[in-house]
């Protein structure tokens, strides 16, 4: 990825421990200097990362950058590491779509930076820098970070601590792999956002929706309300007891989502006058009963007033 074409960001202190502050610097920040020890390398001696979360390289993209590649040749380094039992050769870590576009402007040699890694380092950055630079779809992130956890037992803490984002934000981009293959492909193919699609897990009719939301042009918000919309109890035939709920004022529609996002998980509020009310947590699996049961003891206690 040529640095005129990249958007700075400081890539978090995982990958600086991982691969050095000054291979990470360069990394995240485009005026950083080349860091210590590259070197140039025929093209043919690097292969693609199999670890590599992102699956999606869009030809207009490459078409760009092999352009800048052209003009102004490879500013930022590849990562590499060697490849065991074989001379000149090289797995890339970090800048396949570099590698990529370089092969296609026809470039005879690239910059590398050659470190050291296992396995869970070389996915460890790969999900780092595409995550920072935001270069994945919300399914290959999603997708990395469940590797991450049944390969190299990650947890979501330690996780969301390693790429600098929120738990929650963890634990919502890992539930949209529950989602149907057809409501997964409309958002790698870029046409649904994690934000639309987000309501639809668990929904019987996820994949209709998702055509829908796609068609009419939904915002998030909106696909949310209409997967609420089909919810709601057909009152044709019930019985007299079966009465509907009253509408949920803004306020506890507010607090449900507020909770629910720290949460990563679908909280209901209800309220029944004088008798109280409750408060619902659905969860799906025993790590995500564990961090509510965590949550709740992580504060000290406070005797109840009767």
């Amino acid at each position: 990825m040529a640095m005129a074409e990249d958007t700075p960001s400081r890539l978090g202190r995982g990958l600086a421990a991982l691969i050095g502050e000054d291979t990470a610097f360069a990394l995240g920040d485009r005026e950083a200097p080349a860091p210590r020890g590259v070197r140039e390398v025929p093209i043919e001696f690097l292969r693609p990362n199999p670890f590599q979360p992102r699956h999606t390289f869009r030809p207009e993209d490459l078409e760009d950058l092999a352009n800048s590649v052209r003009e102004k040749g490879i500013l930022q380094p590849i990562v590499v590491r060697p490849v065991a039992g074989e001379a000149n050769a090289f797995e890339i870590v970090a800048g396949e779509r570099r590698w990529r576009a370089a092969q296609a402007a026809q470039l005879h040699q690239v910059p590398v930076i050659v470190k050291e890694l296992s396995d869970a380092e070389s996915l460890e950055i790969a999900i780092i820098e595409n995550v920072q630079r935001a270069d994945l779809n919300a399914v290959e992130e999603a997708a990395g970070y469940e590797r991450l956890m049944q390969q190299f037992d990650y947890t979501q803490e330690k996780l969301s601590k390693l790429i600098g984002k929120s738990r929650s934000h963890v634990a919502n981009t890992l539930r949209l792999l529950s989602l149907p293959d057809g409501v997964r492909g409309l958002i790698e193919e870029g046409k649904l956002t994690a934000g639309q699609a987000r309501p639809l897990i668990g929904h019987e009719r996820a994949e209709d929706f998702a055509r829908e939301i796609v068609a009419r042009g939904l915002s998030a918000r909106e696909a949310e309300a209409l997967t609420r919309k089909a919810e709601a109890p057909s009152h044709a035939g019930t019985k007299p007891k079966a009465l509907p709920k009253a509408e949920k004022d803004a306020d506890t529609l507010a607090l449900e989502k507020n909770i629910s996002d720290q949460l990563g998980l679908k909280v209901e509020i209800s309220y029944s006058g004088e008798k109280g009310g409750e408060v619902k947590i659905a969860y799906k699996t025993l790590e995500q009963l564990d961090e509510i049961c965590r949550r709740l003891a992580g504060r000290p206690a406070q005797k109840m007033q009767h």
